[in-house]
């Protein structure tokens, strides 16, 4: 036992003289330096600080905020699951809670040294990526076949429940235009805007409420995710149209613009689509496609992305696209889907939620007046989309407690709204008052979707027992 101890000691000492030797006689290696050797200066105001300090010096915060932003959202989602709410609106509250309307005005220095100025470039990177990622698995679990097989009875509805709302949003943009539009903001891209911010279905949002009460699969299922489905691509196109128009300097760059989407548009679906499943055609039948398929796919997704955003209708909307041309293999969409949807909801898409919520000052909305025009917009919001889509559902034979059941699911907003107004933001067309105010009609329309799918099924139970009206399965109920 102490032959061992002694053999340790002897080489720690061994080695351990040798390796401070070897120190001592590499300082002789050294240039001869012209007069005393200065100590090291501390950066001063005149230095400029290097880029790499600079990162350094931020990751510790950055690492802050994603332990905080992450932990918070968890923990709202569960609160909000457990009163049968999706957790994606706990998500977007907790985004408000850790910003400046909540933990700004209670705990202002707390507020400030989590996140100090400039510090939220770095977040707004993640939360950036993150809604790339998601938007393309949105665009994987659309369903193209099924939107052919039942476009022409959801075309409709659909439409119906994006013309309406857009019309009043435009009518509204008239009342909230000198208050609320930022200085230099023409009224043709702020009315624009507001029509398609009150058009916008959270079809992820959507999915989840139906998987929730045992809907999917059901007549009224089945309609209410063809229609969303239907309702985002029309949606998107349309921002994007929005998008060239507000960023364009004159008619002829808008026009080249859309021109140029439109050019895209058609090479994704009809030249870029083929080749994808061509390519992709042994990766799509295997239960794992590959890490070359993998790496393929994600360049693929980013190259889109930034081609869209080049063109100048923002990277998202490629993102969204690159999803829509993969292979139709449920299997193959499916891995990417889970995967992609799982990382960007559980670590990236938090990040976004609290850059929403900095950007989110509803402490300016100080006086009576702004919120009644918060109530306006969120009434109006809620009659457009729920009154357009209940009304045309009727117009097609649908009984009224279904066709009320499905206005209430396309008035669900959540997280889709929040990506079209921060690109709104971004791009300058609504300033931070009105931003508070729609994040709000976005949480508002979308939690009560919940107690207004309650409402209908008491409708269609009542209705059911006085014999009129169409049962539809609801909660695992098999009666048609």
């Amino acid at each position: 036992m102490r032959r061992p101890l002694l053999v340790y000691l002897a080489t720690l000492l061994v080695f351990g003289g040798g390796i401070f030797a070897a120190l001592e006689w590499g300082k002789r290696l050294e240039p001869p330096r012209a007069g005393a050797a200065a100590a090291p200066a501390a950066p001063t105001a005149g230095h400029a600080e290097t880029p790499a300090r600079a990162t350094r010096d931020a990751l510790p915060t950055l690492l802050l905020q994603i332990i905080v932003i992450v932990a918070a959202a968890r923990l709202t989602g569960a609160a909000f699951r457990r009163i049968g709410q999706p957790a994606v609106i706990g998500e977007i509250v907790a985004g408000i809670l850790v910003g400046p309307s909540v933990l700004g005005a209670v705990f202002p220095g707390a507020f400030a040294s989590l996140f100090p100025p400039r510090s939220t470039e770095l977040l707004q990177l993640f939360a950036q990526i993150g809604v790339i990622l998601f938007l393309f698995a949105v665009g994987l679990e659309l369903d193209l076949d099924l939107l052919r097989r039942r476009a022409r009875t959801a075309l409709f509805v659909s439409h119906a429940s994006i013309v309406v709302p857009y019309f009043l949003g435009v009518v509204l943009a008239l009342g909230l235009y000198r208050e609320f539009a930022p200085p230099g903001t023409r009224f043709l891209a702020f009315g624009l805007f507001m029509g398609i911010a009150l058009s916008i279905t959270a079809f992820p949002v959507l999915v989840r409420i139906l998987k929730d009460r045992g809907l999917m699969g059901t007549p009224l299922g089945n309609t209410a995710v063809t229609c969303a489905a239907v309702d985002d691509v029309t949606a998107w196109t349309l921002l994007a149209a929005v998008v060239a128009l507000s960023g364009a300097r004159d008619l002829r760059s808008a026009a080249a613009t859309l021109a140029l989407t439109v050019v895209f548009i058609g090479a994704m679906l009809f030249l870029v689509g083929p080749f994808l499943r061509r390519r992709l055609a042994a990766a799509s039948l295997r239960e794992d496609p590959g890490k070359t398929a993998v790496a393929f796919v994600l360049v693929f997704l980013l190259g889109s992305a930034l081609a869209t955003e080049l063109i100048g209708i923002h990277a998202l909307f490629g993102a969204f696209l690159a999803g829509v041309v993969m292979p139709r293999s449920p299997r193959f969409r499916a891995y990417f889907a889970v995967r992609l949807e799982e990382f960007s909801s559980v670590f990236l898409l938090p990040l976004f939620f609290a850059f929403t919520g900095l950007r989110t000052r509803i402490d300016l909305l100080g006086d009576a007046r702004a919120w009644i025009f918060c109530g306006l917009v969120v009434f109006v919001a809620t009659a457009g989309k729920l009154g357009g889509s209940m009304v045309a559902a009727r117009l097609t034979g649908t009984a009224w407690g279904d066709a009320f059941a499905l206005g209430a699911l396309m008035n669900s907003r959540g997280l889709m709204e929040l990506i079209a107004l921060n690109v709104g933001y971004e791009l300058g067309i609504l300033s931070p008052p009105i931003f508070a105010i729609m994040v709000l009609m976005a949480i508002v329309t979308t939690f009560a979707t919940g107690p207004l799918l309650s409402l209908s099924e008491r409708w269609r139970s009542a209705a059911s027992a006085d014999g009129h009206g169409q049962r539809i399965v609801v909660q695992g109920d098999q009666r048609a």
